[in-house]
């Protein structure tokens, strides 16, 4: 055999080791961000538990504010269906961010509330698990970031395009979260 057909078999293996390389660095990007996602369904569902004790501590300081226990329980079963895409969770999520912010703002003025142990304690582990949702949020969107640089760049969007990966998407929040809460509003 000539030593041509070796250096050209030299440059298959090397072509191959490559292409299973790149490969598996996709692969490994693409389970990344699925990891970072369950961390941030682990955590929504952890608030999903507290949710009914906090209403539940909060409902008799607050009977007029029947609908926003009522949309908190939608939000809830929505949630807990496990039927939702990624982006639905994520909108979802964002919902029900926003009914808990206004439900805590508006606790403001129930002092017997805001001096009950068991309130003040649940409040304290729903803030705990907030922040623990927001570092999820932002270890998932650095790892869609990552996997999206892949899908995009030369070499590997070649292969992400053979093997149908296609970008995913960040998590973001709704413009009206963006927004200061007016209280006042809430308490009408």
């Amino acid at each position: 055999m000539s030593s041509g057909f070796y250096v050209f078999l030299g440059f298959c293996g090397f072509i191959f080791v490559l292409v299973v390389l790149l490969m598996n660095s996709l692969i490994y990007k693409k389970n990344m961000v699925n990891n970072a996602f369950s961390t941030i369904d682990v955590l929504l569902k952890k608030r999903f538990d507290l949710i009914p004790n906090l209403v539940a501590a909060v409902k008799g300081y607050m009977a007029h504010e029947a609908g926003v226990f009522t949309k908190i329980a939608e939000l809830r079963s929505r949630a807990l269906s496990g039927q939702g895409t990624l982006n639905e969770t994520i909108a979802l999520d964002s919902e029900l961010t926003g009914v808990l912010r206004g439900l805590l703002v508006s606790v403001e003025n129930y002092p017997a509330l805001k001096a009950s142990d068991n309130f003040m304690q649940l409040q304290r582990t729903l803030n705990e698990v907030e922040e623990q949702i927001s570092a999820a949020r932002r270890a998932f969107n650095a790892a869609v970031n990552e996997y999206n640089n892949a899908v995009q760049m030369v070499p590997t969007n070649v292969l992400a395009s053979l093997m149908n990966y296609r970008e995913k998407k960040f998590f973001t929040i709704l413009e009206a979260e963006k927004k200061n809460i007016n209280t006042g509003e809430l308490l009408k």
